[in-house]
């Protein structure tokens, strides 16, 4: 038996950087990007109106088409909302 694909289902601002995101698995977490955004690229998303502009792509939580991260590393850093 294979385990089904772990995607980004929905994301919703919740406050600072963290949204409320709901896994392809039903669970919906807390992700809390502060400790994600400190290295490369990955610096823009302290702007805090340029983390706002999140988008879903089919599979995750995606910064114009510059910044995403992989469902299962969101995954293992949400807290249960």
């Amino acid at each position: 038996m294979t385990n089904p694909i772990l995607y980004v289902s929905s994301a919703e601002y919740v406050s600072g950087y963290t949204l409320r995101l709901t896994f392809s698995t039903g669970e919906v977490l807390l992700v809390d990007f502060t400790p994600l955004m400190q290295k490369g690229i990955c610096r823009k998303l302290q702007d805090l109106d340029y983390f706002k502009s999140f988008r879903l792509d089919p599979f995750t939580v995606d910064w114009n088409n510059e910044i995403g991260f992989a469902p299962e590393k969101l995954y293992e850093q949400g807290k249960t909302a």
